[in-house]
């Protein structure tokens, strides 16, 4: 098991990968580089081997799979996870690295939207992204990460191996945070710098398709984790719905005895059932988060136990 493990994935950045390793080994010499290929046409791959990394190669495209990837075949006690792209700098790394090793911190973020990431950002569509973003995300799982699309991260080797990633693209981050909170992870944040690509390096990252994904995993994201708000809200919605329909129908049979709107009164009762029946949706779900929020509790105790076998072995 390697002590601290750099992991960064990779899709042509030829331009910029030779110095995000010859940094990483120059702030961390104790570290083991990983560079994960996924399909490069520039020559990335063998830049980086001859700069001192360890290459492999993750052929699924997307940042979701090289995570997936990486977390499956590599074994540490820190990891930190950084871009190819040169956006990162590698000073701040021993830092976050500290808190893993020494304050058995689960996830550190580098926060940049603290710092120089406004300034730095010539794309004023990604800076209002990620404010709405952390706002969302904040306020829905009622947390205070500071950054949550920052692809600048330090993990524990349990956050790794008992998180389930799911997403394929960008969204990944996402993901990451909001697991973390979930799962009652020790996170902390950390100030870094920010700085923008350097000119003829392209991000990969689309502002509105991207985007969109991201958006649509906090969504179904907060489903899944918070299935009695998410269902509850919606019922509220039905039955406030059904009320105001029912209400004008009730008042004319007060007044005349009769039911002349049978059409109004026939839906209100239908939609009054929808918002019972998601009522009892979320609570059923409900159950069964805190069920699987057990199960991971013991699982975090299993992947503690075999690291300490490993470890007197």
């Amino acid at each position: 098991m390697d002590k601290i493990a750099v992991l960064i994935p990779c899709y042509n950045e030829s331009k910029t990968i030779e110095k995000v390793v010859t940094d990483f080994k120059k702030a961390l010499p104790e570290a083991v580089i990983y560079v994960y290929d996924n399909n490069s046409t520039d020559k990335t791959d063998e830049i980086a081997r001859n700069a001192g990394a360890i290459v492999r190669y993750e052929y699924q495209q997307g940042k979701g799979n090289v995570i997936r990837r990486m977390f499956r075949d590599i074994d540490a006690e820190c990891y930190i996870m950084t871009d190819g792209d040169d956006t990162y700098p590698a000073e701040f790394a021993p830092e976050m690295a500290e808190k893993v090793l020494k304050r058995k911190v689960d996830m550190v973020v580098g926060d940049r939207l603290s710092s120089t990431y406004f300034e730095e950002n010539k794309r004023p569509f990604h800076n209002l992204g990620n404010s709405l973003v952390r706002k969302s995300i904040n306020v829905l799982f009622k947390s205070d990460i500071k950054d949550i699309m920052t692809g600048y991260r330090a993990f524990s080797y349990q956050f790794v191996k008992s998180f389930p990633v799911l997403s394929k693209g960008f969204e990944i981050e996402t993901e990451m945070s909001i697991h973390a909170i979930d799962k009652n992870m020790f996170i902390e944040n950390v100030v870094i710098e920010y700085r923008d690509r350097p000119e003829g390096s392209v991000s990969k990252l689309n502002t509105y398709s991207d985007g969109f994904k991201v958006l649509r995993t906090i969504g179904r994201l907060f489903r899944n984790y918070k299935p009695m708000v998410f269902f509850g809200i919606i019922s509220l919605l039905l039955a406030v719905i059904a009320v105001g329909f029912f209400i004008p129908v009730f008042v004319e049979y007060l007044k005349t005895g009769e039911v002349p709107n049978f059409p109004t009164l026939i839906v209100c009762g239908f939609t009054m059932i929808a918002a019972i029946q998601s009522l009892f949706t979320g609570l059923m779900l409900q159950t069964i988060v805190q069920k699987n929020r057990q199960d991971f509790e013991m699982e975090l105790i299993r992947i503690k136990s075999q690291t300490d076998d490993e470890n007197n072995e």
